[in-house]
């Protein structure tokens, strides 16, 4: 890697992405955290305008994995609430961290009810560790978030060799199309041979 004062940008159509999205490794360490994003934090996944209704829809297919808690915590403030930044979030437990559309196994690790019974859990959870800003034009911003409770996924990246974006593939595809991630493959290809 050089020695630039600065990051690199790349910029896909009105897109830009960070280069930590395709220069850092990651690779989720479930085992390691047991799916503890999904049970801290001060306010649940970001949601995109349309997904509310998606979970809406959905509901009924999932909601019998879901506690008791969570369930009264969608009938209190519905399939979602907006964060101290005014931002979309999925709800939360009141009163902890947990996002209403967890549950935990026997051996106590957190799943997710929408994925767990095939429907389509909010985009900002596939994408993880990447967060999206978007912009009054239009455009939007890829970014790479870290927290301590994905240590161990840089980690097991770095052992593995997988970089963020290729651990993401999938959900990259499906939110972005499969043109925008295959330009980003050749972006990444770029910036690793400098």
């Amino acid at each position: 890697m050089s020695d630039r004062q600065f990051g690199t940008i790349i910029q896909i159509g009105d897109i830009l992405v960070s280069e930590d999205v395709v220069l850092e490794y990651f690779a989720c360490d479930y085992e390691a955290c047991k799916g503890a994003c999904c049970i801290i934090g001060d306010a649940g996944a970001p949601m995109g305008e349309d997904e509310p209704s998606v979970l809406e829809r959905d509901y009924p297919r999932f909601c019998h994995r879901m506690p008791e808690a969570g369930r009264e915590a969608v009938a209190l403030n519905g399939f979602f609430e907006i964060d101290r930044e005014g931002d979309m979030v999925t709800p939360l437990v009141p009163g902890s961290g947990v996002c209403a559309y967890a549950y935990f196994n026997e051996g106590g690790s957190c799943l997710c009810a929408i994925e767990s019974c095939g429907c389509t859990k909010p985009r900002s959870c596939s994408l993880y560790p990447i967060r999206v800003t978007r912009f009054k034009n239009g455009g939007m911003a890829l970014n790479l978030h870290r927290w301590d409770i994905c240590k161990r996924a840089f980690e097991k990246g770095a052992r593995e060799g997988v970089r963020a974006y290729q651990f993401l593939r999938k959900p990259l595809t499906e939110v972005f199309g499969a043109e925008f991630y295959e330009a980003l493959c050749a972006a990444a290809e770029k910036l690793t041979q400098e």
